[in-house]
């Protein structure tokens, strides 16, 4: 395991944050219209110190999901404070730090939710996930669950899908992961978090296994959007713009909500496809080396591939389609 002295010997890299938050929330399921339902904030400084920790229950005001993984009754559940009661003691514990989680994307998007429906923002900028940070290091990890990442530094963990005990076991993994990417000079994978704010109230029909008389909420509601009114021009050619009509299709893990970036690029005039085929222009992924059904077929079909970063900069300046004739 790495200590201070292994990182001493080379200048901390400027550019990493000077600090974290790491992060547990446990939810009433995995869904866009799940709630939490208890979470936990570890406090580190630049170098992955423990500065502080800080857990809360939280009433979801529903049936609490899955009791028998995370434990959480709804006799429990009662007395605990609403969302809007404990956002600000939570914020406060976000506020100018890097937002750290194991599969962050998860953590995120269920705080992210949280806010918009108590019409606050969290003050997160940027998050780290674990899971690309070990992918980053290397680490020979048999999978990319939290107890391996762990196991391999040693941590022991005392309760599983425990908020605090789940935020405790990630900090002390990772701050030798912190000094390993230090020592190394590796880039650290950060992701923008940008706030959620299209909550809408409208009702929707109880899911089946959850209490009949509650009336879940809707996160951006799915709409069908309009046909793209222009002719596919065909695949992406590098060092060229995208052209209105192309075909884009999306893979894992984005730091912009997902349905957001699909409506950026279908204000540009890109055609955005569910699926990927022959005709997709082009595939936009952060996991380029990931083995998702769309990334085994865009390397079958030779689709080319760029990340979010790259896409978003094309967005700013689509090339009209081609006149007719």
């Amino acid at each position: 395991m790495l200590d201070d002295r292994q990182t001493a010997a080379t200048a901390w890299p400027a550019a990493y944050p000077q600090g974290y938050a790491v992060v547990d929330v446990e939810t009433t399921g995995l869904a866009r219209d799940d709630r939490i339902i208890s979470a936990a904030v570890y406090r580190l400084d630049a170098r992955g110190d423990v500065e502080d920790h800080w857990y809360t229950l939280v009433n979801p005001e529903r049936d609490p999901g899955p009791v028998w993984i995370h434990g959480l009754t709804s006799d429990v559940l009662a007395g605990a404070p609403l969302f809007p009661e404990i956002a600000a003691e939570f914020a406060e514990r976000l506020d100018g730090r890097v937002l750290v989680a194991h599969n962050a994307i998860f953590d995120w998007q269920m705080i992210a939710r949280e806010y918009a429906r108590a019409r606050r923002t969290a003050p997160v900028r940027q998050r780290l996930c674990t899971i690309a940070l070990s992918k980053e290091l290397a680490l020979p990890l048999p999978n990319h669950k939290l107890e391996s990442l762990a196991a391999h530094f040693g941590v022991v963990q005392e309760h599983a899908h425990h908020a605090l005990d789940d935020a405790r076991v990630l900090a002390e993994a990772f701050r030798p992961s912190l000094h390993a990417a230090a020592r190394d000079g590796v880039r650290l994978p950060l992701l923008e978090c940008r706030p959620l704010t299209e909550w809408s109230d409208a009702p929707a029909a109880p899911r089946v296994g959850y209490q009949a008389s509650y009336r879940q909420s809707g996160w951006r509601p799915a709409r069908k959007r309009p046909a793209c009114p222009y002719p596919n021009p065909g695949r992406y050619e590098p060092g060229k713009p995208l052209v209105q009509g192309m075909r884009v299709a999306f893979s894992g893990d984005t730091s912009v909500d997902r349905e957001l970036l699909e409506d950026r690029a279908a204000e540009a005039g890109l055609h955005v496809a569910t699926s990927l085929s022959r005709l997709t222009s082009l595939l936009v992924t952060n996991d380029p080396e990931s083995a998702t059904s769309k990334m085994v077929k865009a390397r079958s079909f030779g689709t080319p591939v760029i990340d979010e970063a790259a896409f978003t900069q094309l967005l700013r300046d689509v090339a009209p389609a081609p006149a007719d004739g």
